[in-house]
């Protein structure tokens, strides 16, 4: 691979990729994961990046909760086989965090997750949407007849403007939000929308303190299992 005895010497983070042209959710991966390499490597270590499956939850309906052990195992594996001081988990749909996280619990690696974040929300006729809520309630009043095909259109093209996960308060910003509140992800990566600067600055915040991690992985001060637990 060419890398030199000097870069390997340094604390190796790895870096999950869940990027996939089929998810809108995690379209910002690719920029993330550049944000999260300057963070690694302005804090003296290595990242190293590699790919898991990446689940879309409007594609994998009814079989999402199948995958998601899928996607736990191939995360597992793939940190397992390769020799990692601590790994940064890139995910934002409903299933990818939980499965990314029962592949860290079950290895106890030091990982920190960052969510790819919700995407913006738009305006039809003074009303905000919301993806997955509004696509419901609109939709409903398409096939009882209230409004027209014209209408029912323009609505959805505005439900999901932006990359980035469901900006309604459902089970991709529920996770998002859980995860932060118990300390394996830093302060405010649950809701910085996913297009925004603080999205990415908070991936250049998270390679760096991951790479603090990756430098006391032997002392065991902080890993999964020290805050998840059967209790």
């Amino acid at each position: 691979m060419g890398f030199s005895d000097n870069a390997l010497d340094r604390p190796i983070i790895g870096i999950t990729n869940t990027f996939s042209d089929f998810n809108p959710c995690h379209g910002n991966v690719p920029q993330m994961i550049e944000a999260i390499k300057r963070g690694v490597m302005q804090a003296g270590g290595m990242p190293m990046v590699f790919p898991t499956i990446s689940i879309h939850e409007s594609f994998a309906f009814p079989t999402s909760m199948y995958l998601r052990n899928l996607m736990a195992l191939d995360t597992e594996e793939m940190m397992r086989s390769q020799p990692v001081d601590a790994v940064v988990l890139v995910g934002g749909c409903d299933k990818t965090i939980p499965a990314q996280l029962m592949a860290a619990a079950s290895l106890d690696v030091p990982v920190l997750s960052i969510p790819t974040g919700p995407m913006l929300t738009t305006l039809h006729q003074g009303d905000r949407l919301g993806a997955c809520t509004d696509c419901r309630r609109y939709w409903g009043k398409f096939r009882a007849g209230e409004i027209d095909q014209a209408e029912i259109d323009e609505i959805n093209g505005k439900l999901a403007p932006t990359t980035g996960t469901c900006m309604v308060m459902g089970t991709a910003s529920t996770i998002a939000c859980m995860v932060e509140a118990a300390g394996l992800s830093l302060p405010g990566t649950a809701a910085a929308p996913a297009v925004t600067a603080e999205r990415f600055r908070l991936s250049e915040l998270t390679g760096r303190r991951a790479v603090e991690l990756g430098k006391t992985a032997s002392e065991g001060r902080f890993s999964p299992r020290t805050i998840l637990s059967p209790e």
